[in-house]
């Protein structure tokens, strides 16, 4: 059943996405050639409870961490760990915050040092994928207006997009319904209603779209081990527009103070 929430909802859930949103800005402080994700995540976690605040993905269905780490090949749900990010990598974060029993999601794929330019163009395509999602997201459009405009606009570069994996609904659960594919037909699915929140998430790789589960159960990495890039908003579907409650304009301004610069992604509408 799909749960729609009252404009006081959503300033709740918009608090929780934009600590999340505060957070991933943090991180982005410290993220250089050499930094572990367990060093990441143990900055994460302390930032999340200094203002207040639970992480939300830290022991969800047993998750051992504050944020999802994956570099590379990884789509999403990596574990932190000790190994060493290095020049030429890219790390998707992403990270869950409950605050006042409401819940806020986001993700920003990271370039360590000089990245390869063709992933570089993988992560600008993804970025733009998902504003092109968000941009579908108003009253009376269908999920499949959101998830055409994802595909389309990664399919159009030569990428492919994960079919296994979607975004959800966020509130008082990580994971509500509806489900959000990053693939569909304009005009299919659920008709979209003012009240209805939902991540947005566009998983985009650079080779094949299939993925496959590594044996500790949440790892999930491309089946030909090539790029993956990954971006996640959180929305709420308004009547002529979507009102984003999350933002990546804390993390672009910390990337820019960051004198190791990693390269800041810019969306290209």
């Amino acid at each position: 059943m799909i749960y729609y929430k009252t404009k006081e909802e959503i300033e709740l859930i918009r608090d929780s996405s934009l600590l999340v949103s505060k957070t991933l800005a943090e991180v982005a402080k410290y993220i250089r050639p050499g930094i572990t994700t367990i060093e990441l995540d143990r900055i994460a976690e302390q930032f999340i409870r200094d203002h207040g605040a639970a992480p939300g993905f830290k022991g969800y269905q047993g998750f051992p961490a504050t944020l999802c780490t994956s570099p590379n090949e990884v789509v999403v749900h990596g574990i932190p760990n000790n190994k060493e990010l290095r020049e030429g990598d890219i790390v998707s974060i992403d990270c869950g915050v409950l605050k006042e029993g409401f819940y806020g999601d986001s993700a920003y794929t990271f370039c360590i040092g000089e990245v390869d330019q063709k992933v570089k163009k993988l992560l600008k395509t993804t970025y733009r994928s998902l504003f092109k999602g968000i941009e579908q997201a108003f009253e009376g459009n269908s999920i499949g207006d959101i998830s055409y405009a994802i595909q389309s606009t990664a399919e159009n570069e030569g990428y492919s997009v994960v079919r296994n994996l979607v975004g959800h609904g966020v509130g008082k659960k990580l994971h509500e319904p509806p489900e959000v594919p990053n693939f569909g037909k304009k005009g299919k699915g659920l008709k979209l209603k003012s009240g209805l929140v939902v991540a947005i998430e566009p998983m985009v790789n650079l080779g094949r779209k299939n993925i496959v589960q590594e044996k500790d159960r949440w790892t999930i990495r491309t089946v030909d081990r090539k790029y993956s890039a990954h971006y996640e908003h959180t929305i709420a579907v308004c009547n002529e527009k979507a009102d984003v409650l999350s933002t990546f304009d804390f993390i672009e301004k910390s990337l820019k103070e960051n004198i190791n610069n990693l390269v800041i992604i810019k969306k290209e509408v």
